[in-house]
Parts: structure tokens; C-alpha cells; sequence
């Protein structure tokens, strides 16, 4: 499995202490790759990565350090969990919003072994001089620890032994260039092709040890949005609804019983999304409509409707954004069965037409 749970992230709400909590972390753990050879996809990256793995084995040196970049569920945890296992490393792993104040991150510099791996997702949440400090001890393995305020502060040098720090960021634009100039090898992770995704499927049902025919891992892989993590989520679900609907061996027919269910349509939509073009459909005529205005319609948080539903919607050729709002593509009429409204003479489509 290759995708790369963002639990980093501390910002982020979680359930703690429930059994299915537990369970389901348990899993995710058991299905990651625990090496290059394992991990399914990313070709190019895979092949960049270990040469740059290699090379630092060979020459008895910590690797480069590293920034993987990419939508979430992809593997960039997955990886750079790997590289540590590759370079018999150990790993730490923290996170950009976790990391506020400078003395922050130089807690955890100081601590590191020599050669450990320090994997940290969401960089760009980093705080600024969290930042600048990282500068420092990714070039020259120091860090200035500030001790004392005011005109009375000292800056004690920390020498830091060779490190390899990984970063993870969804948004890499949001990177200041010194930052994104310090990593050695950069990589970023494209979203996966069905055939891909099947082989994930397949990998993860054998580690579960479900009997899944090839139809129904292409199944589940069509509606997986391109992302490995989607897959595997989706794959417990459909074994659940084998095992309590069914005899337990998963179909074409059982994977797409159970992922209606689930309310994953065919293309991989699922409530939200369908939630966000019926209104931009039948509320507003297909739009243009203002994004703070389509999220009140369906009754969501402007950024969850911008940074969950938007990006799948338009990579899927079902939403186009311009200047004057979000429009439904003829792509969309056709997915939800609706037809447009008609043309005026002007060429317009009414109120709320393109």
C-alpha cells in the first residue's frame, strides 16, 4: 500500500482509543511497503530515489536530504519510511504545524542520531523562524541556540551530527526558495492509473487475505480517485460488505454493491462531491457562481469545498474555475443525468449561464 497517511499532523482531530481506531492503524501499518522493491508506482521517483540511496551506501554517507511532493495519500509517509529502512536508519517523524518556535525544532535536531532519518510532513506549516533555523542544520549540521533576551542574548553553536531530513508538503509552492534549494533530490508523486491501483488492491487484499477476482479490484480501483490510500480504504469497506452481504469472495457486482453503499459513485464521486454539482447544476444553472456562495448551498465550510471537493472535480473535467466563478463542464450535466438548460438567442444560457 502507498499512500501516506497526513497523522502527523497535530492540528489535525483524531479519535484516540477506540478498538476499530486501533484496528484500522494496525492495518495501514501491516499494509505499507517496507522497501523500494515493495512499493507499487512512482516509477521514475523509485528509480531517482534509489540511486540516490545507493550512492550514499556506497560512499559510507548519510543520503541527500529530501522534499516528496503531492497530493495527500499518495506516499510520501510510505517513503520516507522506506529511505530510513534502505539506509538502516532509524526515523523521526513530526510535522510543519507542530513545529512553532525555534527552540521547537532545535529540541528535536538536538536529539538526533547520526544518520537518523527526520521525516517532517506538511513542511510549508513550518512557523518562519522554525524556518531559518532549518537552514542552518540542513547545510552545515549547526544550530545557533538563543540563549538569554533582549541586548543580554547569546547564541551558543550546537553542532549537529549528518542527518537526512525529509520533507512532505501537499503545497510546494508554499515553500520559500532557500528551503526548497537545500534539499539534495526533490521528487514529486503523480497521481496513479487504474492498472496501478489494481496491483495495490491486489497486494493489500493478499495481505489481508481476502479473495478478490480481478473485476472487482478493477472496481474499486476506478473509483479510487488515483490515490492508493483511497484504495485500500475502499477495499475495507468492500470486504466488510462481502463478509456481512455476501460469501465473502469479492465480485465486480459485490465491490460495486457495497461502494454504492457507501454512496462512491462510478467515477469515484462520493456525498460531497455529488453534493457540490447538483447545486451548481440545479441551483444555479451551471454556474459561473461564487465559491462562497456554492459552499453556503451545500451547506460546508468554504475551504472544504475549495481543498476536498474542487481539485478531484476539476482534475475529473467535471468543474472548470474562471474569473467570475465556478462552472459546470457539459462532462457534469452528462454524470448526473441532467440536461442543459437551453441557449437564448444571445448565446447565453440565462441568470446564472457561462
Amino acid at each position: 500500500m502507498n499512500w501516506d497517511d497526513e497523522t502527523t499532523d497535530e492540528t489535525e482531530p483524531r479519535l484516540v482509543g477506540g478498538a476499530a481506531d486501533g484496528e484500522d492503524q494496525a492495518v495501514e501499518a501491516a499494509l505499507r511497503p517496507k522497501s523500494l522493491a515493495e512499493f507499487v508506482g512512482q516509477e521514475r521517483v523509485r528509480e531517482q530515489l534509489d540511486l540516490v540511496l545507493k550512492a550514499a551506501l556506497a560512499r559510507g554517507a548519510t543520503a541527500d536530504h529530501v522534499l516528496l511532493s503531492g497530493a495527500p495519500g499518495l506516499g510520501k509517509t510510505t517513503l520516507s519510511m522506506i529511505i530510513a529502512a534502505e539506509m538502516n536508519a532509524p526515523i523521526r517523524i513530526s510535522s510543519g504545524p507542530a513545529i512553532q518556535h525555534a527552540g521547537d525544532l532545535a529540541a528535536i535536531l538536538s536529539s538526533l542520531q547520526e544518520g537518523e532519518v527526520l521525516f517532517l510532513d506538511e513542511i510549508h506549516r513550518m512557523s518562519r523562524p522554525a524556518e531559518e533555523m532549518l537552514y542552518m542544520a540542513m547545510e552545515d549540521f549547526r544550530v545557533d541556540v538563543i540563549v538569554g533576551k533582549g541586548p543580554g542574548a547569546t547564541a551558543i553553536p550546537l553542532e549537529l551530527p549528518p542527518f537526512t531530513l525529509v520533507g512532505a508538503t501537499t503545497r510546494a509552492g508554499l515553500l520559500p526558495p532557500p528551503l526548497r534549494d537545500r534539499f539534495g533530490f526533490t521528487a514529486h508523486m503523480e497521481f496513479y492509473e487504474p492498472v496501478e491501483l489494481e496491483r495495490v488492491i491486489h497486494r493489500s487484499a493478499q495481505l489481508l487475505d481476502l479473495d478478490i477476482e480481478a473485476e472487482g479490484a478493477a472496481e474499486i480501483a476506478g473509483r479510487s480517485r488515483g490515490t492508493p490510500r483511497i484504495a485500500n480504504r475502499l477495499l475495507r469497506r468492500v470486504r466488510d460488505y462481502a463478509q456481512v452481504k455476501a460469501d465473502g469472495l469479492i465480485t465486480r457486482e459485490v465491490a460495486a454493491a457495497a461502494l454504492g453503499v457507501y454512496e462512491v459513485d462510478s467515477r469515484g464521486l462520493d456525498r460531497l462531491d455529488r453534493a457540490v454539482l447538483q447545486a451548481l447544476l440545479k441551483l444555479f444553472g451551471g454556474g459561473p457562481v461564487g465559491l462562497s456562495t456554492l459552499a453556503v448551498a451545500v451547506g460546508e465550510e468554504r475551504e472544504t469545498v475549495e481543498e476536498v471537493a474542487e481539485p478531484f472535480l476539476v482534475r475529473e473535467g467535471l468543474l472548470a474555475r474562471t474569473p467570475r466563478g465556478r462552472v459546470a463542464t457539459p462532462a457534469a450535466w452528462a454524470h448526473l443525468g441532467l440536461v442543459p438548460p437551453q441557449q437564448g438567442a444571445s448565446g447565453q444560457q440565462g441568470l446564472f449561464g457561462a
